[in-house]
């Protein structure tokens, strides 16, 4: 782990990315990175470089829509169990939230995972429990797993989930943001592998590198960036190649 938080190789790359004269927006779509970002001060050393590195939807429950809080909602005011994750729960819908709806005496369970919803589904019988399943391909999985392992018949879920490729072609259709560049996430791509991106390689022209998380991993993933703009030539490279593989995991693809 130590060999991917080396000072000196982290001043090379800085110094290396220095002979940039353009200003440069990089964007990530992952929580993670952002606080590899924040934690080891990356931003402001990339500042001093003029590249700007933008945060993108890379939190799946700040982009649960309103409308599906409503439904979990809707659930619980007719007598079902929710299970979801705690911060789930605080996220406001149109008018309520599962919290609120708990506190007026709706039946909502904060979980750690869809197996202690699982859980909760076997103990209680005489409830039907919904697990209200979010996340982007890194917890899709997980659910695809469970429904196919035969979960009680009082369990189901009400899936919210999202997935990647989509939402940066959406970012990049919007043109309200110039982005020269993505750090794909490295926990989705774990999954999914490099193939989806190299579609969105082929319609937008868009460097795109897959990182890992740590310093060295997004730094790097930054030069990288950095030559493929200076060189005009964009593409989809893997810096996560230690986990990351082109297929991505061929057994969780086949489950969802």
């Amino acid at each position: 782990m130590f060999e991917f938080r080396d000072k000196e190789i982290a001043k090379k790359i800085i110094s290396k990315l220095k002979e940039n004269d353009r200003h440069i927006t990089i964007m990530h779509v992952c929580g993670t990175h952002q606080d590899t970002l924040v934690r080891y001060g990356l931003q402001e050393l990339l500042d001093s470089c003029n590249i700007d590195i933008r945060q993108g939807p890379g939190c799946p429950v700040c982009i649960t829509t309103a409308r599906e809080i409503e439904e979990a909602i809707t659930l619980a005011k007719n007598g079902k169990t929710i299970a979801t994750y705690g911060d789930m729960t605080q996220v406001p819908g149109i008018r309520d939230s599962l919290q609120s709806i708990k506190a007026k005496g709706g039946d909502v369970y904060p979980v750690y995972s869809i197996e202690d919803a699982v859980e909760l589904a076997r103990k209680n019988k005489k409830k039907e429990v919904v697990f209200m399943a979010v996340g982007f391909e890194t917890t899709a999985p997980s659910t695809a797993a469970t429904m196919l392992s035969e979960p009680p018949e009082n369990f189901s879920i009400l899936c919210c989930h999202r997935v990647i490729p989509p939402a940066i072609e959406a970012l990049l259709n919007m043109g309200e943001i110039k982005i020269d560049g993505f750090i794909q996430p490295g926990h989705v791509s774990t999954i999914i592998g490099v193939k989806p991106y190299r579609e969105i390689e082929k319609k937008y022209k868009v460097p795109q590198v897959i990182a890992g998380f740590e310093p060295l991993d997004i730094l790097t993933a930054v030069l990288m960036i950095y030559s493929q703009i200076k060189e005009n030539k964009p593409k989809v490279e893997n810096e996560y190649q230690r986990a990351v593989k082109e297929e991505g995991n061929v057994k969780a693809l086949y489950a969802m």
